[in-house]
């Protein structure tokens, strides 16, 4: 195919647009909300996953002390606890630097009326070597005298990686079905715009075009509508994705991934989604009728 040729049908493409452009307004509408809301399950999965690993990360234990533990006894329950062989630390943690910690959440109010009666136990930040072992040397720590309680976020990790994995089968199970509804929605809209052509397609057959004459201007509609939608989408998403992470972590403390460290791979994902969503709509609605001849499309 000439150059001249191949320019002429990328042309037409562009102008069935255009020529059914409520159709394609529809579409794109379709595919943006579609790719909107495939990149917010995957970006949601993309923070859960990052909470997780930082989470994991982190295998520091707290061992809590019992009430009665004077600050010397506390001494000796840290050397008892660093004499264990799967313990690497073990950091005092006063009360008064647990309360001065919780300050921020609590208020000033609340923090001035507690100062003098603090309910927060003493406590120590253990970190394990190994954390297969962390059963056993949790068991060894719950013996020592003066130990009252241990808290670790091993276990939030454990719940963390369960609602991680959760997510990341809806997150396919959406992609699928949002990927089957705009195709549909495209070919129809494909099809409207053969349906008004079929005419000169038909006249195109009985001169003998061939298939990929008559398939490109409809591919190159599908892949315009898909591009646009794309644009659109990134854009959309930007903006939502900020003021949804505003309104997260304002309920809860946790660090999310900006999008800026995302929007390449969020940009380009969409894009090629719109492109190949758009050229397969295009391919697959022309393909009944490059099956007909001549008059056979026009159900002559």
């Amino acid at each position: 195919m000439r150059m001249t040729g191949f320019s002429y049908l990328i042309k037409e493409g562009f102008k069935n647009v255009w020529n059914n452009r409520i159709m394609s307004i529809a579409s794109v509408c379709v595919l943006i909300s579609c790719l909107v809301l495939t990149g917010s399950a995957v970006l949601f999965s993309m923070n859960v996953a990052n909470l997780v690993d930082k989470v994991s990360d982190n295998n520091e234990t707290t061992v809590y002390l019992k009430d009665e533990v004077s600050k010397v006894e506390a001494v000796y329950i840290g050397r008892d606890i660093e004499k264990l062989k799967n313990v690497t630390e073990a950091k005092y943690f006063p009360k008064e630097e647990a309360l001065a910690d919780f300050k921020s959440t609590l208020g000033d109010e609340v923090f001035d009326n507690m100062k003098n009666d603090n309910p927060l136990p003493d406590a120590f930040k253990v970190t394990m070597d190994d954390l297969s072992k962390y059963d056993s040397t949790v068991k060894q720590i719950l013996k020592i005298n003066g130990v009252d309680k241990i808290t670790s976020q091993k276990e939030l990790a454990r719940k963390l990686a369960s609602i991680n994995d959760l997510v990341q089968v809806l997150s396919i199970a959406i992609v699928l079905a949002l990927g089957v509804i705009s195709l549909f929605i495209i070919s129809n809209t494909i099809r409207a715009t053969m349906h008004s052509r079929r005419f000169e397609i038909s006249i195109m057959k009985s001169v003998g075009a061939t298939d990929s004459f008559v398939r490109i201007p409809f591919v190159v509609e599908g892949m315009v509508i898909g591009l646009i939608s794309a644009v659109l989408s990134t854009a959309a998403l930007f903006f939502l994705y900020d003021l949804l992470m505003e309104i997260v972590t304002s309920l809860i403390h946790v660090a999310t991934i900006p999008f800026s460290s995302v929007f390449w791979f969020v940009a380009g994902s969409f894009i090629l989604a719109g492109l190949v969503i758009g050229a397969l709509s295009g391919f697959i609605s022309i393909r009944k009728y490059l099956k007909k001849e001549g008059n056979e499309i026009l159900g002559w």
